[in-house]
C-alpha cells in the first residue's frame, strides 16, 4: 500500500487538501482526528495529561480545553515536549493500526508534525501543503481569532518552512483560488494511483 504523508505548517490548508483527496477516493487517516479521540473523557491519555499538567487543561465538563492547552504549548517548549511525549506514541500506534487495516488505491496519512517529529519513515512520500507565512498569519487571525503577535509566535514554534519544503517529495501550493487547489490534488491523485500500481 502506497502511503503518502500529508503535512504542512499551521493554517496551511492541510484539512482542505485531505478532504479533496477523500472526495477523489483516497483513504485518508488524520492524526488530528486520532488526537481528539485519544483524549476523550475517560481515556488513559487524558488522565496522563492531567497528571502531568494539572486540571487547568480541562473545561467545566471535564473535557480537554484545546484552546487553553494550545496556548500553553506555543508559549512553553518544555510543556510542548511533555505533551508530545505523552500523545505522540499513542497517536502513532493508533495511526499504524488504522493504516494496517485500511483499503483503497493509496493512503494519505495526515501528520502535521511529520517533519518536526522526524516521522518521514512512516510514509513512502512526503506531500507538503505550502503557502506564504503571511497567508498563514492571516488565516490564523481569521479562523481562530488569534492576534497577529500570537500567530507569528505559533509559526515560530514550528519547524521552518524551508526545512519542511526540503523534506518534501511533492508540494501543493495553497496561496490561490479553491479551483487551483482542487486541480493540484487531482494531479497528485493521478500520480499516486500510478505509483501505487507499481508499488
Amino acid at each position: 500500500m502506497l502511503r503518502v504523508g500529508l503535512t504542512g505548517g499551521i493554517a496551511s490548508g492541510k484539512s482542505t487538501v485531505a478532504s479533496l483527496f477523500t472526495e477523489r477516493g483516497a483513504t485518508v487517516i488524520d492524526t488530528d482526528r486520532i488526537a481528539r479521540e485519544v483524549v476523550e473523557p475517560g481515556m488513559p491519555t487524558l488522565a496522563a495529561l492531567v497528571n502531568a499538567l494539572g486540571g487547568g487543561i480541562l473545561d467545566r465538563d471535564g473535557r480537554l480545553d484545546r484552546a487553553a492547552l494550545r496556548r500553553r504549548l506555543f508559549a512553553d517548549a518544555v510543556t510542548r515536549r511533555t505533551v508530545e511525549s505523552i500523545l505522540h506514541p499513542v497517536i502513532l500506534a493508533e495511526l499504524d493500526r488504522q493504516a494496517g487495516r485500511a483499503q483503497g488505491p493509496y493512503q494519505v496519512l495526515v501528520v502535521p508534525l511529520l517533519v518536526d517529529g522526524r516521522h518521514e519513515g512512516l510514509v513512502d512520500r512526503v506531500l507538503v501543503v505550502d503557502c506564504s507565512e503571511e497567508t498563514q498569519i492571516r488565516r490564523l487571525m481569521a479562523r481562530d481569532g488569534e492576534t497577529r503577535e500570537n500567530a507569528i509566535h505559533m509559526l515560530a514554534s514550528q519547524v521552518s518552512r524551508e526545512l519542511r519544503l526540503a523534506a518534501a517529495d511533492d508540494v501543493i501550493v495553497n496561496d490561490g483560488a479553491p479551483e487551483e487547489l482542487a486541480a493540484q490534488v487531482a494531479g497528485f491523485d493521478r500520480k499516486y494511483r500510478e505509483l501505487a500500481a507499481v508499488h
